[in-house]
């Protein structure tokens, strides 16, 4: 595993593919917003699924993948190794040990629950899409459907993929995960 949160990799030739691919099954859906990480992999992304159409796109920091520190772009084996302490103590306490220079868990998580608090600026719109990074999208799930946010791990988002949530006034319904067929309003 390589740590490539914050860090401004370029999305690669699969995530263009991938994004590509994303356009033809989200064509038939009428999206009304988009909300994007302020990250360019995920900019490029919402410009390749969007690109026949004339969207706002608002760019939402809270969206952005947690922040790894002095680990971005770093093998874990390399970790063990130059950083074991550290490394070994986020292995065994993730949620409360911090990566070195980095954000911990618990920063990581309220700040996707900003986001969500702020969900409610939204509701006068159909369809949002959310572009984003998958630890972003678990948590987000996870939370959404009142799991604590521990249970993240329960929700493995593929790259490549589309998944809808439903949100009403009470609750949310996850509709779709991982999804690689033709989406359509309402699916």
């Amino acid at each position: 595993m390589v740590f490539t949160a914050v860090m401004r990799p370029p999305l690669t030739a699969r995530g263009i593919e991938q994004a590509q691919n994303l356009h033809t099954l989200l064509h038939g859906v009428s999206f009304d917003l988009v909300l994007c990480s302020e990250l360019e992999r995920a900019q490029h992304t919402a410009r390749l699924v969007l690109s026949d159409r004339q969207l706002p796109v608002q760019i939402i920091p809270e969206l952005n993948e947690m922040f790894f520190g002095d680990w971005e772009m770093r093998h874990h084996r390399d970790l063990m190794q130059e950083d074991a302490e550290n490394y070994s103590a986020w292995c065994n306490d993730w949620q409360h040990a911090i990566p070195t220079n980095g954000e911990g868990f618990q920063a990581f998580s309220q700040r996707v629950e900003r986001f969500i608090a702020r969900l409610s600026e939204f509701q006068h719109y159909q369809n949002i899409l959310v572009v984003s990074h998958q630890g972003v999208l678990s948590l987000l799930i996870a939370r959404l459907i009142g799991m604590p946010a521990e249970a993240m791990w329960h929700f493995r988002v593929d790259q490549g993929c589309w998944s809808a949530i439903d949100i009403n006034q009470k609750f949310a319904t996850l509709r779709v995960l991982n999804s690689r067929a033709i989406g359509v309003d309402n699916a």
